[in-house]
């Protein structure tokens, strides 16, 4: 039996405030974390997730209060993602009321932390955070071409994106964030060739991310293999009634939603 379609919202946070740009860029804020995360949970949010998109300022205190409070006030899974280098953060954010945490930068900078954090606490805990964008014109192309970029989709580093999904799955993430840097914030629809990819060469949920304008855009993510769909724009800035839009359209297309 086929698992249930997530509808996860995305709140980027920045000192203390959700913001959010197009490609990682031009960013503008978008409200208060906390208030947002009990709008959307009383929406019938599956899911939240928290990105600390400063973490490397060293603000990492603002996130912990952030996660602390919503977690007091909001009761469906949290994940959170931004600055988690290893073992310790992990246990801080689960102390603070996270229910998962996301790498990225650390993990690509030293994979072994994948499967240190996985030991230590299970894999369902740990979130691959993927940030993929194909190769640009004069840069070292990869097999699918596209390839892993670290700090908001601003650094490349010429990895096979498909290649590190398929070992990080091996090493013991729980899922994968599949963020799509090119269609991030266009709000043109998701990446579908990623996600095809990515769901060819990995069995571990896949969240897609990256490119949601209407609620038309998801079934075809679902279709192409997500098992999840997060998404920012579109619910911070749409009508009161996006998230039950959403799942209707996925429901419309022939799947479960929670």
């Amino acid at each position: 039996m086929a698992v249930a379609v997530r509808v996860i919202p995305c709140l980027d946070v920045d000192a203390g405030r959700v913001v959010k740009g197009i490609n990682f860029e031009g960013l503008r804020d978008a409200g208060d974390p906390v208030e947002l995360a009990h709008r959307y949970d009383n929406a019938g949010a599956d899911e939240l997730t928290f990105l600390d998109v400063t973490a490397s300022s060293g603000n990492r205190e603002t996130t912990f209060d952030v996660v602390r409070r919503t977690a007091e006030e909001v009761f469906i899974p949290l994940t959170v993602g931004g600055g988690v280098r290893g073992v310790a953060e992990v246990d801080k954010l689960l102390r603070f009321g996270a229910d998962k945490a996301s790498i990225n930068t650390a993990a690509v900078a030293r994979p072994d932390v994948i499967n240190e954090i996985s030991r230590h606490f299970g894999s369902q805990v740990l979130v691959l955070s993927v940030d993929a964008r194909r190769t640009r014109p004069g840069s070292q192309p990869t097999p699918s071409g596209f390839e892993v970029t670290t700090h908001g989709g601003r650094t490349g580093t010429g990895i096979d994106a498909i290649e590190w999904a398929r070992e990080a799955a091996d090493r013991g993430i729980g899922e994968i964030l599949l963020n799509s840097i090119d269609a991030d914030g266009t709000k043109d629809g998701f990446d579908l060739e990623l996600i095809r990819l990515v769901r060819a060469a990995v069995k571990v949920p896949i969240i897609a991310s990256g490119g949601a304008g209407e609620p038309a855009h998801f079934p075809p993510a679902v279709v192409a293999g997500a098992d999840a769909v997060l998404a920012a724009s579109i619910f911070h800035w749409g009508p009161d009634n996006m998230m039950s839009q959403v799942k209707q359209a996925i429901r419309d297309a022939g799947f479960e939603v929670r």
